[in-house]
């Protein structure tokens, strides 16, 4: 017992040094950011072109964030889990974002903090949050923070090849199908199936109405501010554009994947439509500005049916050959919206330019997510009891009278 408590106050004692000297030198290089970059900004005049556009970006920025948030209410429905997805989100999505940003500045060289890179660490960070819903409540809390800033550097590797020309071939891809969804989907698989938790078959999934009420809000107010979310990084003309075809998008999934359920299940799953009714906007990402209203239209009809019909028929038989259960069904709706997305621009162009980008995009994705998944796995320890918030939080219930 004496030298087991000898090594772990050495691995504090060690842990606290290295941690001491990062800080140092973060504070150091902060500083020399904050003195060359700071005074250009309060010298800046107010309400010219540049703060007006910067002023745009902060509010899809906040808006990003908000749909982030609401992410981890998509994702409450197990009524035994709800604090453990929230804090969840909030570790997965605070990792992912200070280790982007540091890859951003210490290894791209990006010295200027601005709105666009703000953006764009949001949206890596809602990313990853997506793809914890594959392994939701099987790894140890800590773990999520870990999972999080082990995804920066891969969503940064993934971002780099989307953004360039290789051997001739240019990705299109403004509104994320493939950089946000497929890459959330195939990384989350790949930590699960590092994992290789047996125990999730046997997990059931009790819900509430107060549960599932709450997935219903996320549903209806991602949809509403999912234009902001694909057309963060565009120019204002663009922006407009992208607003009408998301939106049609989202109007064709709000039909089809509604037409879906009663025609399969004779009553709708609450569950499974307000997962398949996003599916719209996921699939418009990559063709965004490449079609129309009505072939947007046509998008979002073809992503809400193919996403209900997923969740239906093809989830069991994939968690089956995949051997894990995909806790949230995170590949029907962004895995396979994803792909749609990415291949229709393949039809649009007539190109294959965006079917090889969404082939590395899935190799890089399930590679390094198991790669993540064996640290998770390796660093986790014994878990007795998966999916539940009495491992980690404690009730302050009222003392018996």
């Amino acid at each position: 017992m004496e030298l087991k408590m000898e090594r772990n106050q050495i691995t504090w004692v060690v842990f606290a040094i290295l941690f001491a000297v990062a800080a140092g030198v973060l504070i150091y290089f902060d500083w020399k950011l904050s003195t060359s970059v700071m005074g250009d900004y309060l010298a800046t005049p107010m309400m010219n072109g540049i703060t007006e556009l910067e002023a745009v970006s902060f509010n899809k920025n906040m808006d990003v964030w908000f749909m982030l948030m609401m992410v981890a209410f998509l994702m409450i429905f197990i009524r035994k889990f709800e604090w453990g997805t929230a804090l969840a989100v909030l570790l997965s999505a605070a990792g992912s974002f200070i280790v982007y940003l540091f890859v951003q500045q210490f290894y791209f060289g990006y010295e200027v903090w601005e709105q666009a890179l703000m953006i764009r660490a949001v949206i890596c960070s809602i990313t990853i949050v997506i793809g914890i819903g594959v392994f939701l409540g099987l790894c140890k809390m800590w773990q999520y923070l870990l999972v999080g800033m082990m995804f920066a550097p891969a969503y940064a590797l993934i971002e780099y090849f989307l953004a360039n020309d290789f051997f001739g071939l240019m990705s299109t891809d403004p509104g994320g199908s493939m950089l946000v969804h497929m890459c959330a989907a195939y990384f989350g698989i790949g930590v699960a199936i590092a994992l290789r938790e047996k125990r999730s078959w046997q997990e059931p999934m009790y819900t509430t109405t107060h549960s599932v009420t709450f997935v219903w809000l996320a549903s209806m107010i991602l949809w509403v501010l999912w234009p902001s979310f694909v057309t963060s990084l565009l120019n204002p003309g663009a922006s407009t554009w992208g607003m009408i075809t998301c939106y049609m998008a989202g109007i064709g999934s709000v039909i089809s994947a509604y037409l879906v359920c009663v025609i399969c299940q004779k009553k709708v799953n609450p569950l499974i439509y307000t997962y398949a009714m996003l599916a719209g906007p996921v699939a418009i990402g990559a063709p965004l500005l490449s079609v129309g209203p009505w072939g947007a239209l046509f998008i979002g009809i073809v992503a809400g049916a193919l996403s209900a019909l997923c969740f239906i028929y093809l989830n069991p038989w994939f968690c089956k050959k995949i051997g894990v259960v995909d806790m949230m069904g995170v590949h029907n709706l962004h895995g396979m919206a994803g792909w749609l997305g990415a291949l229709s621009v393949c039809v649009i162009t007539l190109s294959i330019d965006n079917l090889v980008f969404a082939v590395i995009v899935f190799a890089l994705s399930v590679g390094t997510g198991a790669i993540a998944g064996l640290i998770v796995r390796l660093t986790r320890g014994s878990m007795e009891v998966l999916v539940d918030d009495n491992v980690d939080f404690s009730r302050n219930e009222a003392p018996p009278s």
